[in-house]
């Protein structure tokens, strides 16, 4: 473990800036600007579209690498009310139960208490004051999360909450609110690293949005590509099931079938490498065979972005797997973070030297 933690010091040097910066879901735009300033140090050439910011190397079409930057927040939704962001009403009709983040609700939902929350300006980012999590339920006519806080009464409607967070690394473990953001410091370290493609940096995973995002960018353009790489978060109930794997892999999700000569090279590139793998949907369907209660096999943006485009752009994803799935203790291991790095450098071909 210890030569891991060595190789990924700047790796995590960045996470640990990141996880401190704001992006509740559905008000990124302040990331977004963190985001810009840590990609202009690098020979990329950034454009920022709406809900969307492309980072792109001098072989822009080679390979497509995509993370989302939203992360779970409350936003204030009225007087001293305050609710969880990704499920606000504007978002309800992306919703129809199939979700992992949706199943999740009712298991996190009394996970809040005495948690240490920040306001932020919407736009700017800028500080407002701090409060904590006195209680929270679901309401069963909003079917949403709802969130009594101490300390944040002046707040107006529409103002974004995030969770006070840092990073906590113990015996080659690293946690915190890692989805998303830990998908953005590996492509960021990718791009350090020698990534020459097109990374996308999309906002509104959480709420379902973000495949639009990319969907657009590509038509803008009239392009199509079988090798986008959607990198994520997998979540898994238990220490035992997390170390039962490096890398998360992928056949599908609920929406759609992945490119399978991607998702072929990328378990063949895990082989080469020895690094250990699963695949997702097919852990997800043995264990329903033995399950009163049926889980999803999950809807991801890939899934919704292949479906929204016919299968003219299409690809497969790479996931680091995790537990104590959206809390502010979400746990990878940084062998897995190390894995990733790995098997995305032989799948681009990009030149590491770190």
């Amino acid at each position: 473990m210890k030569r891991s933690h060595d190789s990924l010091q700047g790796f995590l040097h960045l996470l640990r800036a990141l996880i401190r910066e704001p992006s509740v879901v559905g008000v990124e735009d302040a990331f977004f600007r963190v985001l810009r300033r840590e990609l202009e140090e690098f020979p990329v050439t950034i454009t920022r579209y709406h809900g969307l910011l492309v980072a792109q190397g001098d072989e822009p079409e080679s390979n497509y690498l995509s993370a989302h930057v939203d992360r779970h927040g409350l936003l204030c939704t009225g007087p001293r009310e305050f609710q969880y962001a990704a499920f606000i009403a504007g978002n309800r009709g992306e919703l129809n139960g199939d979700s992992i983040s949706e199943q999740f609700m009712e298991l996190i939902a009394g996970r809040f208490r005495g948690q240490r929350v920040q306001a932020h300006t919407p736009y700017a980012g800028s500080y407002l004051g701090q409060g904590t999590i006195t209680e929270s339920f679901i309401c069963p006519r909003r079917k949403n999360l709802i969130f009594d806080i101490d300390g944040l009464d002046f707040l107006q409607p529409g103002t974004p909450v995030s969770f006070v967070d840092r990073l906590r690394e113990d015996d080659g473990q690293i946690s915190a609110q890692l989805d998303n953001v830990v998908s953005v410091a590996i492509l960021i370290e990718m791009i350090r690293r020698g990534f020459r493609g097109t990374a996308f940096f999309t906002a509104g995973e959480e709420c379902g949005r973000s495949y639009r995002y990319v969907a657009e960018w590509f038509q803008r353009f009239d392009l199509k590509t079988q090798r986008l790489v959607v990198l994520d978060t997998s979540p898994f109930p238990t220490q035992e099931d997390l170390n039962a794997q490096e890398v998360v892999l992928r056949n599908r999700d609920s929406v759609a079938e992945f490119e399978p000569t991607v998702t072929t090279e990328l378990r063949e590139i895990c082989d080469q490498l020895k690094v250990t793998h699963r695949f997702k949907d097919e852990y997800v369907t043995e264990m329903n065979k033995t399950r009163e209660k049926q889980s999803s096999i999950g809807r991801t943006e890939l899934g919704r972005l292949i479906d929204a485009t016919n299968g003219e752009v299409t690809g497969t994803t790479l996931q680091l797997p995790t537990s104590s799935y959206h809390t502010q203790t979400e746990t990878a291991n940084l062998s897995s973070v190390e894995a990733v790095l790995k098997v995305l450098t032989r799948l681009t071909g990009a030149d590491l030297k770190s």
